[in-house]
């Protein structure tokens, strides 16, 4: 498994690369401790790789990159673009997390 983007969040991240050229062509993804929920998400652009440390997969187009710890709470996480009058931004649906804080950028598992 892996994780998934919504087509809405690959239109998205792709204007995002498309700003960046060729300096930072990837899609880092990875979760961080911290957030009222235990962990936090982390979304970047990035330009580096590395082939020991890292998992790279390509998901329609965006070149997705998850550091393997990241991997172990982020597999099978879809990740979709909101654009609303009340929020907008990126939202995680991670079948890992036991808990979500309200705002949904931190997790527990």
């Amino acid at each position: 498994m892996a994780i998934s983007l919504t087509d809405k969040a690959v239109t998205q991240i792709k204007d995002y690369l498309s700003r960046q050229g060729d300096q930072k062509p990837y899609l880092r993804v990875g979760v961080a401790g911290g957030g009222c929920g235990g962990m936090s998400y982390r979304m970047v652009l990035d330009g580096e790789y590395d082939a020991a440390n890292d998992s790279k997969y390509e998901v329609d187009g965006v070149t997705v990159v998850v550091d393997k710890k990241s991997q172990l709470y982020l597999d099978g996480t879809v990740i979709d673009f909101h654009e609303g009058i009340d929020r907008s931004g990126f939202s995680f649906e991670n079948p890992n997390a036991v808990k979500s804080c309200g705002c949904g950028s931190s997790f527990n598992v």
